[in-house]
């Protein structure tokens, strides 16, 4: 009968510990709008397998790709809502709600990865603050390749995109069309293969990674290297769900985050050479725009720098003056 009851403790003893492991399990769910071969998603699935692997499996992480969770646009209200705890956005699509966000759109302000690099530290601060108040948590951010233009018609100068059917898929890409006097339609990365294929759009500014993911080969044949900005994306997490989080798997995370955010800025660099041989491969010409473009195009960054400055009041006076510091350094 002792013996029964012994049994039965250690029973229940080892129920008692196996609900206690799951119950200490913590499950995050994290959308993205890229499909799962770009390189931004599969850093973002190392950096959900070396979170689980440093936590013990305490924290694990699925990665929702090619907006199949949410839709782009969509993702980071569903981080603050809870609705996800954790995701990636672009930064420049959100526009709309802060110049902090809209200064990822500025063409020609930041052209080469060092000087993006950069202003990503100039402006860290104020967005760190911005997201803080949306009950966001930046864990990092991770550059595009420069963006250029790719488009079925021959481009000389601005003059040749009057009218083209432009992609915008943030404020900042609608405002060039606008300033160039294209005709703009809303489109997302998840839904531009089908829009070119049916010429609902005939140009878009975009990254050379953003044409091999999307096959616009297969609609476009034109691509000029503007290198005009690098936007980037940002993982942000609900802040509260980070502080429920014990220290040590915070500290897990943070870790986890500053590797990616290395690791991502490498492979972007690496990668865009790459890209462009793999869309040259599959019969694309990529084209040195010529000086009249880049005057005309420099023209229209110009005229959103000053935009931005005026909407970005002291607060962007400062992160510029951060930024040209950091630039001056050798």
């Amino acid at each position: 009968m002792q013996r029964r009851s012994v049994t039965h403790f250690t029973l229940a003893a080892s129920l008692l510990l196996a609900a206690s492991g799951t119950l200490a399990q913590t499950k995050w769910d994290l959308p993205a709008a890229y499909p799962a071969t770009n390189f931004h998603t599969e850093n973002l699935t190392q950096f959900a397998k070396e979170i689980d692997t440093a936590t013990g499996g305490k924290l694990k992480i699925t990665v929702h790709a090619n907006a199949s969770l949410f839709k782009a646009p969509e993702i980071k209200r569903a981080v603050q809502s809870g609705q996800a705890q954790i995701g990636e956005i672009l930064l420049a699509n959100f526009a709309n709600e802060s110049p902090i966000y809209a200064l990822d759109g500025v063409p020609f302000l930041a052209t080469g990865y060092g000087d993006a690099r950069k202003l990503y530290d100039a402006s860290r601060p104020a967005m760190d603050k911005l997201l803080a108040a949306q009950g966001l948590k930046m864990l990092y951010a991770v550059a595009w390749p420069p963006q250029g233009i790719f488009s079925k018609r021959e481009v000389t100068s601005v003059a040749d995109l009057r009218g083209i059917k432009w992609r915008a898929y943030s404020p900042a890409t609608a405002k060039i069309a606008e300033l160039i006097g294209a005709q703009p339609v809303q489109i997302q990365q998840a839904e531009l293969s089908q829009a070119m294929a049916t010429g609902v759009i005939e140009s878009y500014m975009s990254s050379v990674s953003t044409g091999y993911d999307t096959k616009t080969y297969e609609s476009i044949k034109n691509y000029y290297d503007t290198q005009a900005w690098l936007p980037k994306n940002a993982v942000l997490v609900n802040l509260k769900s980070f502080n429920a989080l014990d220290a040590a798997t915070q500290s897990a995370v943070t870790k986890a985050a500053a590797d990616a955010q290395e690791r991502g800025w490498k492979t972007s660099q690496e990668k865009t050479e790459e890209y462009k041989r793999l869309l040259t491969g599959k019969g694309m010409t990529i084209h040195k725009p010529s000086a009249k473009l880049m005057t005309d195009m420099q023209q229209v960054g110009a005229l959103m720098l000053t935009d931005w400055q005026k909407a970005s009041g002291a607060e962007g006076a400062a992160i510029i003056a951060d930024y040209n510091k950091l630039r001056a350094k050798k």
